[in-house]
């Protein structure tokens, strides 16, 4: 896969542009060579597929393994009207032949990923949810959230770009992964701020009210130095969903796949198996 830049990404198998639906496309890679359970792999807002370079290698030697750009983001295209990230993971799995797979998804990529489960529960088999957030959710009005708000508005990719990094990769780029991460918001900064007001608002779509409902296996990870906000919604993600449980990653922040991959990694097989 390749950044927007045209930076060649890490690869440990082949890349195809999935159709989206309404028109553009989503970069996608498999790896694996189709062997074992299949696994998809979803990222946060203002990233892209590149976050999981150093959890694909090893998760693909058990697992089938399925990583995309999502709408707006890395490889895939800008979206010219309103998307439902929701209809274009199902358009990825569709596209694989997938009729049923674990998810693992970061962030929003968590979000997508219950809001998912929950639309089409025959197709996922279990669920990873890492540093997740979920739709519903009333997140508190602070300072760093009208500071994004502003940034969005005046179409300030460098502000954007800097507040993401102070807020949500607070380990700063001594820690591993920095640079590459650092990279992945430079690279993404102003696709974010095109892309998303076009990402589609579904009022009904509440996910926080019906985590009763999801009823297979699910773990709830989240580093120990993520945004407060992030642990209470994973503790209430442990709480709501009859069979979760939870894991807290020390020396981690939101940016957890490429600050403590190994331990992930670990984590996912003996969840998965």
């Amino acid at each position: 896969m390749r950044s927007p830049t045209g930076r060649p990404m890490p690869l440990d198998g082949f890349v195809v542009d999935v159709p989206a639906p309404g028109g553009g496309l989503l970069r996608a890679e498999r790896s694996g060579g189709g062997s074992g359970s299949p696994v998809v792999l979803l990222h946060g807002a203002g990233m892209d597929a590149r976050l999981w370079d150093a959890v694909v290698p090893e998760l693909a030697r058990h697992h089938d393994v399925v990583r995309y750009d999502a709408r707006g983001l890395g490889g895939s295209s800008l979206p010219d009207r309103p998307f439902d990230d929701v209809a274009d993971l199902t358009a990825v799995l569709d596209h694989f032949g997938l009729d049923r797979a674990a998810l693992v998804g970061l962030s929003m990529g968590g979000e997508t990923a219950l809001d998912f489960t929950l639309a089409h529960p025959g197709r996922v088999g279990a669920l990873a949810l890492v540093g997740a957030s979920v739709s519903g959710h009333d997140w508190p009005q602070d300072p760093q959230s009208s500071a994004y708000a502003t940034a969005r508005r005046q179409r300030d990719a460098a502000t954007l770009a800097a507040l993401e990094l102070s807020v949500w990769a607070s380990l700063g780029r001594t820690a591993p992964g920095g640079e590459l991460i650092e990279a992945i918001v430079a690279d993404n900064a102003e696709r974010r701020i095109a892309g998303e007001p076009l990402l589609a608002h579904f009022p009904d779509r509440d996910a926080e009210s019906r985590l009763r409902e999801i009823t297979v296996p699910v773990l709830v990870v989240h580093g120990d130095q993520d945004h407060p906000e992030i642990a209470a919604i994973a503790e209430r993600l442990v709480a709501d969903i009859p069979d979760a449980h939870g894991v807290v990653v020390p020396e981690a922040d939101h940016y957890l796949p490429l600050r403590t991959p190994e331990r992930l990694v670990a984590l996912l097989l003996a969840h998965l198996a």
